[in-house]
């Protein structure tokens, strides 16, 4: 990627202010977060700063009192201390889950020419049938009302295939930078084109809002989606993961 591109730390800071939880505070070396349902990504407790065992289990201590079982989010290559809590995490019994990778990409590079009127549409609110398409994807209420309170500007996205409803998305810009989350597409026009609209949809908004970059997070895991980001030209920027205790 070019000298230009965003670092690490500033991707995470773009991540947390375009879905962002309910509510975060400092307790010692953590930022905790509470999720209200939200998921893992707006629930995950990190640390900010050196750490010993009275404080990890100070920090198992703070979540259970939310209500939300122990949950931790590791970015080692781009936070040194965070390899050390892995290992500490692990040898407490702690299970790795979603290796994550933000990708990145110039906003202009992802749209060479303009889409045709009406394959992407922006809209807020969300309109009925975006909310459908997200609760079919297990993207409920929970996780609409993280949408509600992201950094302004926001939209959610819909793309249109064969006169269609085809697929939404979710974005937000913060830092200059606009982040795309809660991409779906409609079982039925799956392998159709819709998932690159929408992200070039992204970054045709982006670009109307001033934004340079786009990024998004997909797990290691969906090959599919992997491919078709660095298809279009983004790269790997950062990654994460998490480590669990499955309890409360």
């Amino acid at each position: 990627m070019s000298a230009a591109a965003p670092s690490a730390e500033t991707l995470f800071a773009v991540l947390a202010a375009t879905w962002p939880p309910a509510a975060v505070r400092k307790q010692g070396p953590w930022l905790l977060r509470e999720g209200a349902g939200g998921g893992k990504r707006v629930s995950a407790a990190t640390a900010e700063g050196p750490f010993g065992p009275d404080d990890i289990a100070a920090a198992e201590q703070a979540m259970r009192a939310l209500g939300q079982a122990p949950l931790f989010m590791l970015r080692p290559e781009s936070h040194p201390g965070d390899a050390v809590l892995d290992e500490a995490l692990a040898a407490r019994g702690y299970m790795r889950s979603e290796p994550t990778v933000i990708y990145a990409a110039p906003a202009r590079q992802l749209l060479p020419e303009p889409l045709p009127v009406m394959q992407v549409l922006s809209i807020w609110p969300p309109l009925a049938i975006q909310r459908e398409l997200w609760a079919e994807e297990g993207i409920g209420p929970e996780r609409l009302r993280v949408m509600e309170r992201a950094s302004d500007p926001r939209v959610a996205l819909m793309a249109r295939q064969s006169d269609r409803v085809a697929g939404a998305g979710f974005i937000a810009m913060h830092q200059g930078i606009a982040m795309l989350h809660a991409v779906v597409v409609t079982a039925a026009l799956r392998r159709r084109g819709a998932a690159r609209n929408l992200t070039r949809g992204a970054a045709e908004w982006a670009m109307a809002q001033g934004a340079e970059w786009l990024a998004l997070a997909v797990t290691e895991a969906n090959q599919p989606a992997r491919l078709l980001y660095a298809g279009l030209g983004m790269e790997p920027a950062a990654r994460y993961h998490y480590r669990s205790s499955g309890d409360i």
